[in-house]
Formats: structure tokens, sequence, C-alpha cells
């Protein structure tokens, strides 16, 4: 029996998932590791799984089969990774070597050994990690909106890691999760859902032998950092309030994750140099025949980008999913040719809400 790990991205976040992998590999040579690929290769690129650190790929076409398709034409990229989450996990717990899963998003690197929640898993089923731990002080109350009012409104936990044993709770929250994920992975904050995180707010609510891991070292991000800081001791272990740091999530590489950062790191030059060594890393592991911000699913078949507000229209639509089965396709009586007689949509693909006919 093994460990098998996994993460689900596009092929525009691969160097992200690169360096996980090179990093998982390190730690662990012994699990078997996944990439979920939501995605087709880009014109000039071939994926070679023997020339990278996963052993196995699996794609959403695999995992969803025939509605492939029309199922994704109503999600935008960060609700389509995130929503094959629970159908891979269902895919891969159903592997007859499978014991125990772990879950990562493509932006974090792993820098000690993950073995303290692989024995967890051998009391509970199901391993989560908040995204606070510790309570910000009321005298800083740009940290208390920041981490615990946005956590209030976007998900206790944080959905960059989850860990699950093979067994019957196990199955049961990955087969309750694959479910959800599959009709209500959207970001609406506004009716209460933000993609997989608000769902599994109510983890601890429906299934026993729920870990809540509030150790330090686990899912360091800009939204802890107030509360965590980065050293290394004497043999350069890399340690978070003198615990090993087993993971780094490094959210929004760019100017959005500068600015929390520089927030909130303050005068931790750790967290700076962290940051240094995995820009460097992303772009060593950077495929320069794949287009920044490429999606396959992102566009109809004419190359013209799909608005949100026409993904929206289309998910709250049964009338026009029956009527347009293939709705990427553009011409003669398409979704396409629809959307430009009776809407605006392409022409002011500003976001909005449906109702559900």
């Amino acid at each position: 029996m093994s460990v098998h790990a996994f993460t689900s991205c596009s092929y525009s976040y691969l160097n992200r998932a690169r360096v996980l992998a090179a990093t998982l590999r390190r730690q662990h040579p012994d699990w078997v590791i996944w990439l979920v690929m939501t995605d087709k290769e880009p014109d000039g690129f071939r994926f070679d799984l023997a020339a990278e650190d996963y052993d196995r790929i699996v794609t959403a076409e695999e995992l969803f089969g025939e509605e492939t398709d029309r199922w994704l034409f109503g999600h935008d990229i960060v609700e389509a990774c995130t929503a094959v989450k629970g159908r891979a996990s269902c895919r891969i717990l159903a592997e007859p070597d499978c014991e125990k899963l772990v879950y990562f998003d493509p932006d974090i690197a792993v820098f000690n050994p993950m073995t303290p929640v692989i024995d967890i898993l051998d009391d509970h089923s199901i391993v989560l990690t908040p995204h606070q731990v510790e309570p910000d002080s009321a005298d800083n109350p740009v940290a208390v909106r920041d981490n615990e009012v946005t956590s209030l409104g976007y998900g206790v936990f944080n959905l960059g890691f989850a860990a699950i044993a093979n067994d019957t709770e196990g199955r049961r929250f990955a087969q309750w999760w694959d479910d959800r994920l599959h009709d209500w992975c959207h970001d609406r904050v506004d009716i209460g859902i933000f993609v997989d995180q608000k769902w599994c707010n109510l983890v601890p609510c429906f299934f026993d032998r729920v870990k809540v891991l509030r150790d330090p070292g686990y899912n360091v991000a800009s939204w802890n950092l107030s509360q965590r800081t980065l050293s290394y001791d004497a043999s350069g272990t890399a340690r978070i309030n003198e615990v090993p740091l087993r993971f780094y999530h490094f959210t929004k590489l760019g100017p959005v994750g500068d600015v929390m950062t520089q927030r909130y790191a303050k005068d931790n030059v750790e967290i700076y140099e962290l940051w240094w060594w995995y820009r460097n890393a992303v772009q060593a592991k950077t495929s320069t025949d794949i287009p920044k911000g490429y999606w396959h699913y992102g566009t109809f078949d004419n190359g013209e980008k799909i608005p949100k507000a026409v993904r929206e229209l289309y998910r709250e639509r049964k009338d026009l999913r029956r009527e347009f089965p293939a709705p990427h396709v553009t011409g003669p009586a398409s979704l396409y040719e629809w959307l430009r007689r009776e809407t605006d949509l392409l022409e002011n693909p500003v976001e909005r809400g449906f109702v559900a006919v």
C-alpha cells in the first residue's frame, strides 16, 4: 500500500505544478504523484510524462467523459481546476494500492517531510488546515479584516491542501466533495459559495474522524504571516515559529502577492528570500511554448474569449444546455450565434447574476 498525492491545474500553471512535484519528490521519492490536467495541449507543446516529476496524469475528459465540454463551459479557469478535485479524489482512491491521498495546490512548495500528516491518517479520515490558527490582535484591525473577516467570507479552511484516508469515511467525504463540486463549485460569494472552500466549512459537521491541523508549519501564506515567522536552524532546516516548515503556499505570484507579503512579513527577511527562490524556480520550469494565460477551454472555437457572464448564463439555463450541447462550437445554429442574436453579452461582457430556468 502507498501514499498518492495530486495537484490540479491548466497548462498555464504547469510551471508552478512542476515546482510542487520537484519539491514533493525530494521529500517523498516513494509517493505516487498525479497531475490532474483540466486543459488540452497548446499548439507546439507536447507534455512528456517521462520527463516530468509526475508518475501519472489524468485529464478532465477522462474524469467526466462525454459531458466534459458542456460541463466545463459553465466554469471559469479557477472554478474548473477546483471542481475536478472531488472527482479526481474518488478516481485515485479507487486505485488498489492507494492507502492515503494528499492534495496540494500547484502553487505550493514542500520543504520538509509530510510524514506527520500521513501518521495522522492512521487515526483520522480527513485532515484540513485552517487559514489561521491564532487570532490577530484587536489592535490591528487591518489584519483582522484581511485574515479573519476574509476567512469568514471565503472559507475557514484553505483547500490548497487536504489529506484523505482510504477508509469508509474518507471515501464518503470524497464522494460528497465530488457531488458538491460538480454542481456548485463557483465563485459566488454573494450567495455564500467560494469554489470548494465554503463547502468544506461543513466537513466537521458532516463527517467523523476529522483532524483540524493547527500546526503553524503547514499552509504558510500571506493570510497567516501576521502570526508566523520563518527562520533557519543550524542545520539549515526551515522553521516556522520553531517548528519545521512543511510547505509554503505561494499564492498570487506577482503584485498582489508582493503587497500582502510586504504587509505581513515586515522585516522577516527569510520570507523575501523564499519568494526570490520560488520566482526563480518557477521561471526555470516555464515552457516558452505555452502561451501566457493559455486555457483551451477559455475560448470559443473561433478564438474569441468566453465572458464569465456567458458561462453563468449557460450553467443556469437548462434550456440552453439542452439546445446547445457543444457550447464552444461557433457557426450556424450555435450557442455563439444565439448569444449574438438574443443578448449583448459578447459585446458587453460584464459579470451579472442569472436566475435558473
